[in-house]
C-alpha cells in the first residue's frame, strides 16, 4: 500500500475544528482581525476540547442563545455559545424537530418538514458548514441525519463549488478526510448507504479538484486507509464512484464534462493509475482468504478500470494467476469470473486479442475449468459462459464453437437441474402457518418458474426430457422418498402446462412424441397411489395437477372413478387438514364442470356421498362441519352442475334438484323462526348468518343453468319458486335486517335471470319491504335490482314501476337530505354513491324506452325530477355522475324536445338545460385534464347536438341573440361556436367544445 502523506493538508479533527471556528467567526463579523479571529478562536477550541474530552455535547445541551453578533448563520441553523459550566463552546447545531422527519416512520409532517429544512440548507450560502461540522466532529449517531448531511455537502460541491472561497474549498476537503480517518477508529463500520453516500460525495469532490488543487488525491487516501479492512472498503467504494463520474454511459454528460473526463483519465495514467493497480494486488493478496466481501470488491472495482486503463498492468501472470485461483474458491469465483470476462472483453487489436483469448483458454483448460459438473452452481457456470462467447470476430470465436455447443448443452442442463433443485421445499418450512419467510420461497418459486419457462423457449425437448427423468425416477419409488422431492417432481409436470403452452389445453394430441410424455406422466400419476402421500403440500399438488390437465380424462376416462374417489375421501374433502380440503372443494368443482359430459355414469353416487358436506350447520347444534361456509357453495355448485348437465330426463333433473334444495329450505323456516325469537344479539348475528348462507347456496346451485340448459327446460322453475316463497318472508323481520336483505336480494339477481317473467309476481312485495327503513348503503344495493328488472322486462313491468316510483324516490330523497358530520366522510362517500345510484335509475328507466313511468307521476313531480338532474349535472363536482345527468338530458331532450313533446319542455330545455351544457363545464371544479370529466363533457356536447337536432335553427337563434350574449361571450367566439355545433359530425363539436371551455376558464 502507498504510505505516502499528503503535503499541505492536516488531518487531526482538533486543527479541523479550530478551522471551523476561524472561519465562522470571520463569517459572522467580515471587518473583524483574522489575527484575532485566530487567537479569540485557538481559545475558544481549546477550552472546548477540554470540556469534549469529559463530555460529548449534544444538539440537545442546556445551552442560552448568544448575542445577535455570533450568529453567523440562518435558515433554522442555530449557532451560540454553550453555556454547561461555564465552559465556553462553540456549538453549531441543526434544527432537531426537522432532523425527526429523517426517520422512514416518521409521519407525514415530519417529513415535509425535512423536505422543506433540506430545501432551506440547499440555498443557504453557510449552511453546508454546520453539516461539515457535524461529518467531522460525529456529532450525530442517526444514520439518517449523516446521510442528511452528506447530502447538503454532495449539493454543494456539485452546484455550488465555484462559489466558495478557497478557505471554505479546503474546509470540505479537510472535512471529508477528517471523516474518513475516523471511520479507521469507529467500533463499528457505517450503514452500507452511508458509505455509499460518502463515496459519492468524495468521487465528486475529485472530479472537481483532481487537475487544479487535488492532484494527490489518491495518496492521500491511501495514506489514510492503509490496510485497515474498513479503510479499503471505502476506499474500493470511492474508486467505484468515480469510475461510475468518469466512464458510466448511463450517466448524461455535457461535452464539457465528457472532455473534462477524458483529461482526467489521461491524467490518471500518467501520474497514479501504476500505483493504484499495485494498491489492487495488495488488497487481494492480503484478503483473499480472509475477507470475502472486500476481494469481491476489489474484483469489481478492477472489472470496472481495466476497461480504459494500460491492459498489460493487469493481464500479466501474477494477476491471471491469481484470479485463477480465485476462480477456485466459492465466495470469490463469480466475481473473479466477471473480473476475467472484462479483461478478455477489453478493446483492442484483433492480433493481440486472439492471443490473449487463446493463451487464457489454455490456461482455463489446464486448470480444469472446461470440466465442469452438471452440479455446479448455475450463477458461476452463466458467468463462466460468458468467457465463451464474447467477440463477434470469427477468427477469434472459431477455435472455441465446437466446444460451446457442448458447453451449452451442459449448461441449459445444469441450470434445469439447479432450478429443480432450488424448488424443493426445505424441512423448516411451516405448512400449516406461513409466515414472512414462506411467502418469500413462494414468491422465488415464482422467479424460478419464469427462469423454467425460458428454458423451454430455448429447449423445449430438453425440459420435456428432464422433467419426465426426475418424475419417473421420483414416483417409482414415492413410499420411500421425502415428501419434497415427491411434491416438487408432480409440481414440474404442473408447471409444463404452462412452460409447454398449448391452445386451450390440448396436452394430449398434436405433437405426438411430447403428448405421449405427458400422457405417460398423468397415467403414473393417478395410477401410482400417490394421492395418499401423508404430506398436504403431496395431496395438494396430485389434485393441482389433475385439474389442469382434466383433458388426460377425455383420452383416458378409465382413470376418472379413481380420481374421484381421491377428491371424496380422506384424501380430499375429508382430509385431517382444514387447507387441504377447503382447496379441493374448489378443485372438485372445476374438475366436475369441466368433464360433465364424462360425469353421467357417477352422478347420484357422487351426490349421495356428498350429502353429509352439503348440511346446513345451524349455531346451536354445535357440529363443526368439514367445509367453510364458502367452500360449501362449491360443493353446492358442483351439485348443481352434475344435475343440470346430466343426461336425464327434466322430471329427474327436478326431482334431483328438488332432494338438494328441499333441506334448505326446511332448515331455513325453522331457523327464521328462531331467529324471531331471538333475544340475545349475538345469537341473533349467528342465526342470520346461517339463514344467509342458505340463501346462498340456492343460489349457487343456479349457476349451473344456461342458455343451452335453461331452468324451465331442466323442469326445475318449481323448485326454485319455491325457494323464493320461502326466502322472501325474512325480508319482513325486524332484526339483523341488513345481512337478510342482502342474501335474499342477491337471490332475487339470480332469479331474475334464470326464472325470467316468471319472477315478476314476486317483485312488488319484496321491494315494498326493502324500501322499508332504508340506509343509504340499502338504497345503493336495491336500486341495481331495480335497474336489472327494468333492463331486462321494460314495457312488462311499466305499471310496477309506476307505482314504485316516487315511493322509491322519496327513500332517496329522504337519505340525501339527513343532516351529516361536515368532516364526516364516510357518510358523504354513501351520499355521493347513492346519488350516483339514483341517477342511474333515471338513465336505466329513460334508456329502456320507459320515459312514461317519469311522464306520469305529474307535473309537479316531474318538475322535481328533472331539477335534480340538472343538480346532478352543474352543482356536484363528480364527473361520474355528471356524465350519467348528461346522458339523461339528451334521451329526454330526444324523447321530448321536438313540437309534440309534453307542455312546457321546451321552456325547460331552454330555461335549464342549456345553461346547464355551460354551467357544469365553467366551474373550477370540472377538470378538463380528468378522464372522466372528459367523458362527461363529450356527453354534455351530445346533449347540445340533441338539442340542435330537436329544435333546429330555433337553437341556434337562442345560442346567438340570447344566451352566449348574457355570458359576455364575444359575438366572433359566438359565430365560432354556433358553427361547430351545426357541423353533421358529432366528434368535431366534441372536440371543439374542449377548446371552447379551456380557453373560457382562467
Amino acid at each position: 500500500m502507498m504510505a505516502t502523506v499528503r503535503e499541505g493538508v492536516e488531518l487531526s479533527s482538533p486543527r479541523l475544528s479550530a478551522r471551523i471556528l476561524i472561519y465562522h467567526l470571520i463569517q459572522a463579523d467580515p471587518g473583524r482581525d483574522r489575527k484575532e479571529c485566530c487567537s479569540r478562536s485557538l481559545l475558544i477550541w481549546i477550552c472546548s476540547w477540554s470540556h469534549h474530552s469529559q463530555k460529548a455535547v449534544t444538539p440537545s445541551s442546556p445551552c442560552t442563545p448568544p448575542p445577535p453578533d455570533v450568529c453567523g448563520f440562518s435558515c433554522g441553523i442555530r449557532g451560540h455559545v454553550c453555556c454547561n459550566r461555564k465552559t465556553p463552546v462553540i456549538a453549531a447545531g441543526m434544527d432537531e424537530q426537522a432532523l425527526l422527519g429523517l426517520n422512514p416512520n416518521a409521519d407525514s409532517d415530519f417529513r415535509q418538514r425535512a423536505l422543506a429544512y433540506f430545501e432551506q440548507l440547499k440555498i443557504s450560502p453557510d449552511a453546508w458548514q454546520v453539516c461539515a461540522e457535524a461529518l467531522a466532529q460525529r456529532t450525530y449517531s442517526d444514520d439518517h441525519i449523516k446521510f442528511f448531511c452528506f447530502q447538503v455537502l454532495e449539493h454543494q460541491i456539485k452546484y455550488k463549488y465555484s462559489e466558495l472561497t478557497t478557505i471554505q474549498q479546503q474546509l470540505i476537503r479537510e472535512t471529508l478526510i477528517s471523516w474518513l480517518q475516523a471511520q479507521m477508529l469507529n467500533p463499528q463500520p457505517e450503514k452500507t448507504f452511508i458509505r455509499n453516500k460518502a463515496a459519492q460525495v468524495f468521487a465528486l469532490l475529485f472530479v472537481t479538484e483532481y487537475l487544479t488543487k487535488w492532484p494527490k488525491f489518491f495518496f492521500d487516501i491511501l495514506s489514510v486507509v492503509d490496510l485497515n479492512p474498513r479503510g479499503v472498503d471505502l476506499y474500493l467504494r470511492i474508486l467505484m464512484a468515480i469510475d461510475s463520474e468518469l466512464v458510466d454511459r448511463d450517466v448524461v454528460h455535457t461535452s464539457e464534462e465528457a472532455r473534462r473526463n477524458t483529461l482526467i483519465k489521461d491524467t490518471m495514467r500518467e501520474q497514479c493509475i501504476p500505483n493504484l493497480v499495485e494498491s489492487w494486488y495488495q488488497i487481494l493478496q492480503n484478503y483473499q482468504y480472509t475477507n470475502s466481501e472486500v476481494t469481491c470488491q476489489c474484483l469489481e472495482v478492477v472489472g470496472a478500470y481495466v476497461s480504459w486503463i494500460d491492459l498489460s498492468l493487469i493481464a500479466n501472470d501474477r494477476f491471471i494467476n491469481m484470479l485463477l485461483g480465485h476462480m477456485s474458491i466459492e465466495v470469490l469465483r463469480e466475481e473473479a469470473c466477471d473480473c476475467l470476462f472484462e479483461i478478455v472483453n477489453k478493446g483492442m487489436d484483433p492480433v493481440d486479442k486472439m492471443k490473449l483469448v487463446e493463451s487464457l483458454c489454455q490456461v482455463l483448460q489446464s486448470a480444469g475449468f472446461f470440466s465442469i459438473d452438471q452440479e455446479e452452481d448455475v450463477d458461476f457456470l452463466a458467468r463462466f459462459s460468458k468467457l465463451l462467447l464474447i467477440h463477434e470476430d470469427d477468427d477469434i470465436s472459431s477455435n472455441i464453437i465446437g466446444f460451446c455447443y457442448d458447453y451449452l448443452h451442459i449448461l441449459k442442463q445444469a441450470i434445469m437441474l439447479a432450478v429443480m433443485k432450488k424448488l424443493t421445499y426445505d424441512e423448516e418450512y411451516n405448512f400449516e402457518n406461513e409466515g414472512e419467510d414462506e411467502a418469500m420461497f413462494v414468491e422465488y418459486r415464482k422467479q424460478l418458474k419464469l427462469l423454467l419457462d425460458r428454458l423451454a423457449q430455448v429447449s423445449p425437448e430438453l425440459l420435456l426430457a428432464s422433467v419426465r427423468r426426475v418424475f419417473s425416477s421420483t414416483l417409482q419409488n414415492w413410499q420411500t422418498t421425502r415428501f419434497m422431492e415427491v411434491e416438487v417432481a408432480i409440481r414440474l409436470l404442473y408447471m409444463l402446462a404452462e412452460a409447454l403452452p398449448v391452445s386451450h389445453g390440448a396436452h394430449f394430441s398434436g405433437d405426438v412424441s411430447k403428448a405421449s410424455a405427458l400422457q405417460d406422466m398423468m397415467r403414473t400419476l393417478v395410477t401410482s397411489g400417490v394421492s395418499s402421500y401423508q404430506h398436504t403440500s403431496v395431496t395438494l399438488e396430485f389434485f393441482e395437477t389433475v385439474v389442469r390437465y382434466e383433458k388426460f380424462f377425455t383420452v383416458e376416462p378409465q382413470h376418472i372413478p379413481c380420481v374421484l374417489m381421491a377428491f371424496l375421501d380422506h384424501r380430499g374433502l375429508r382430509h385431517s387438514s382444514a387447507k387441504v380440503r377447503s382447496r379441493t372443494a374448489y378443485l372438485f368443482s372445476r374438475f366436475v364442470k369441466s368433464l360433465n359430459k364424462q360425469m353421467n355414469p357417477f352422478i347420484e353416487d357422487i351426490l349421495n356421498r356428498i350429502q353429509d358436506l352439503l348440511e346446513l350447520s345451524p349455531p346451536e347444534n354445535g357440529y363443526q362441519s368439514l367445509l367453510s361456509s364458502d367452500d360449501q357453495l362449491f360443493i353446492y355448485e358442483t351439485a348443481g352442475v352434475l344435475v343440470v348437465n346430466s343426461e336425464y330426463p327434466a322430471e329427474r333433473k327436478q326431482a334431483l334438484m328438488r332432494n338438494l334444495l328441499t333441506p334448505l329450505m326446511e332448515k331455513f323456516k325453522i331457523l327464521l323462526e328462531k331467529l324471531i325469537l331471538a333475544q340475545d344479539e349475538e345469537r341473533q348475528a349467528s342465526l342470520a348468518d346461517c339463514l344467509n348462507h342458505a340463501v346462498g347456496f340456492a343460489s349457487r346451485t343456479s349457476k349451473a343453468f344456461s342458455n343451452k340448459q335453461t331452468v324451465k327446460q331442466c323442469g326445475c322453475s318449481e323448485v326454485y319458486l319455491d325457494c323464493l316463497q320461502t326466502f322472501l318472508p325474512a325480508l319482513s323481520c325486524p332484526l339483523q335486517k341488513d345481512i337478510l336483505r342482502s342474501g335474499v336480494r342477491t337471490f332475487l339477481h339470480r332469479m331474475i335471470i334464470c326464472l325470467e317473467e316468471e319472477v315478476l309476481p314476486f317483485i312488488p312485495s319484496a321491494s315494498e319491504h326493502m324500501l322499508k327503513d332504508c340506509e343509504a348503503k340499502d338504497l345503493q344495493e336495491f336500486i341495481p335490482l331495480i335497474n336489472q328488472i327494468t333492463a331486462k322486462f321494460k314495457i312488462q313491468v311499466s305499471p310496477f314501476l309506476q307505482q314504485m316510483f316516487m315511493p322509491l324516490l322519496h327513500a332517496i330523497f329522504e337519505v340525501l337530505l339527513r343532516p351529516a358530520e361536515e368532516n364526516d366522510q364516510a357518510a358523504a362517500l354513501e351520499k355521493q354513491m347513492l346519488r350516483r345510484s339514483y341517477f342511474a335509475f333515471l338513465q336505466t328507466v329513460t334508456g329502456s324506452g320507459m320515459s312514461e313511468v317519469i311522464a306520469n307521476q305529474g307535473a309537479e313531480n316531474v318538475e322535481r325530477v328533472l331539477i335534480t338532474v340538472i343538480q346532478g349535472a352543474v352543482e356536484y363536482p363528480d364527473p361520474i355522475a355528471q356524465k350519467t345527468c348528461f346522458i339523461i338530458l339528451s334521451k329526454l331532450v330526444e324523447l321530448w324536445g321536438g313540437k309534440d313533446g309534453p307542455v312546457g319542455f321546451a321552456d325547460f330545455v331552454y330555461k335549464h338545460i342549456v345553461p346547464a351544457c355551460f354551467l357544469a363545464p365553467l366551474k373550477q371544479t370540472f377538470d378538463l385534464a380528468d378522464a372522466q370529466t372528459v367523458l362527461a363533457l363529450s356527453e354534455c356536447a351530445v346533449t347540445l347536438k340533441t338539442i340542435h337536432l330537436k329544435r333546429g335553427p330555433e337553437c341556434v337563434q337562442y345560442l346567438q341573440q340570447e344566451y352566449l350574449p348574457s355570458l359576455q361571450v364575444a359575438p366572433e367566439i359566438i359565430q365560432e361556436f354556433c358553427q361547430a355545433l351545426q357541423q353533421p359530425d358529432a366528434k368535431v363539436f366534441k372536440n371543439y367544445l374542449k377548446v371552447f371551455f379551456q380557453r373560457a376558464k382562467p
